[in-house]
């Protein structure tokens, strides 16, 4: 990295890596969002259990996609040194990791109705999202092994391509949950488990789509030749890295999907609310994560060569592209809430009336958190760029568990909030982790340079 760089080298710099990996984010995220719509206009109590299942399927997703995400900086680093043998081996027991990691979660995904009603949900919705989540299960492992080899292609600096795979699944999405949620073009009408198999359906087209990409673009690495041979290094070097990522995603991710479970005590029009909600509030989230990724790179060039000045300003870039996103979701989320939450229902659905008063108050807490929201992961991007997972690791337990979680249940019903209050305590949560991880990097950067001298 040059040693005289403007601030605006280093935002031209971070927008060409972070607008394709913004757009990757946007259009997957999109697939669940058209899931979402998709369902609501088939049914309330099919939104509310694909709502609950999508939750706990992406609690699990996340932990395993740790691994994914610790293959990124390490198969940049092997790039800049010239080992071209090394990103195959990381990248390659990433994905061994991920299989592994995939089997394991059969039991729970299989057997998840039992253990949604035993943390207090409805009978009835628990057996359609489990109707769901057997179906779901089998595009864990493709889902995986996308995560893995969208990270590899990202530490090559090849986003593009990422973003065009993810918008051929969100068209291909889109497609087969017409169809098969609703019997639309000859196809039978099978509902929640339309909207399953439409789902693995589409993980399993990317993932054959980017083995067809990295095969022919990539022949150097001969990625997936003799696959089946292990290598327990490069394994151990991946798992070691990989970990407290998977446990920092698993402390926020936990926060929300447990918010939708208390949410789900409370009523089914709620949790119908609280899906609509979050699916808006997570879609701008797509571009803080997206900056986030471009931060680790940037951040990750700067500490390879102990460049103090540059790691600050590239990071102060971010940080400032993070505060305008937020500003302008902010704007949005007050300024039509009722726009916005509409257009996940039917026009005539005959509980419209009650869902969208609900969604618009969880727009407006929404609208609380966006800049905790997007510090925390722009923070937790950063810090990965420096090589520091395990103290972060410790902030967000600490802030989304005995904090975020705790407040949210006072509020929502020791203090009668509902779902509001549920959603108040996800800006506790949010705000304490920003703050604390803001100080480690901004902390940690200072000894970089004087490190260095």
């Amino acid at each position: 990295m040059r040693q005289d760089m403007t601030y605006r080298a280093h935002a031209r710099a971070a927008l060409a890596l972070g607008i394709p990996l913004i757009g990757s984010h946007i259009a997957q995220f999109s697939i669940t969002i058209t899931d979402t719509i998709m369902l609501g206009w088939y049914g309330v109590e099919e939104l509310a259990a694909v709502t609950l299942a999508g939750s706990f399927w992406f609690l699990l997703f996340i932990i395993g996609s740790g691994f994914a995400f610790a293959v990124s900086p390490m198969v940049a680093s092997a790039q800049s040194s010239g080992k071209v043998t090394q990103i195959r081996r990381i990248t390659r027991m990433g994905m061994w990791i991920s299989l592994i990691y995939g089997a394991a979660m059969f039991p729970f995904l299989f057997w998840s109705a039992p253990l949604l009603r035993a943390i207090g949900q409805d009978p009835h919705i628990s057996e359609l999202a489990q109707a769901y989540l057997r179906i779901a299960y089998w595009g864990m492992f493709p889902a995986l092994m996308v995560m893995v080899l969208k990270n590899y292609l990202s530490g090559l600096e090849r986003a593009g391509i990422v973003l065009w795979i993810t918008l051929i699944t969100l068209i291909a999405n889109g497609f087969l949950n017409y169809a098969l949620i609703f019997g639309n073009w000859g196809a039978p009408e099978l509902g929640v488990k339309g909207a399953a198999i439409a789902s693995v359906l589409v993980q399993l087209i990317g993932f054959l789509v980017l083995v067809i990409y990295i095969h022919k673009k990539l022949p150097e690495h001969a990625m997936f030749q003799r696959f089946w041979h292990s290598d327990r290094e490069a394994m151990i070097e991946v798992f070691r890295m990989g970990w407290p990522i998977g446990m920092t995603l698993l402390a926020e991710s936990g926060l929300f999907s447990a918010s939708a479970v208390m949410v789900g005590w409370i009523g089914t029009s709620e949790l119908a609310a609280h899906g609509i909600a979050l699916d808006i509030a997570a879609l701008s989230f797509m571009v803080h994560v997206g900056l986030s990724n471009a931060a680790t790179v940037r951040a990750g060039q700067a500490y390879g060569v102990k460049d103090e000045q540059n790691l600050k300003k590239g990071a102060l870039v971010v940080i400032a592209m993070s505060v305008c996103v937020s500003v302008l979701v902010v704007i949005l989320f007050l300024g039509i809430p009722e726009v916005l939450v509409g257009l996940f229902l039917s026009p005539d659905d005959p509980n419209r009336a009650v869902i969208i008063p609900i969604g618009v108050s969880l727009l407006a807490v929404a609208a609380l958190f966006q800049f905790a929201d997007g510090a925390q992961v722009n923070a937790l991007g950063l810090l990965r760029g420096v090589h520091d997972t395990k103290i972060p690791m410790m902030i967000a337990a600490i802030a989304y568990w005995p904090l975020g979680l705790s407040a949210g249940y006072i509020l929502g019903f020791v203090y009668g909030f509902g779902a509001v209050g549920v959603w108040a305590g996800l800006v506790v949560g949010l705000a304490v982790a920003a703050a604390f991880m803001m100080l480690r990097f901004w902390t940690k950067s200072s000894r970089i340079g004087s490190a260095n001298k």
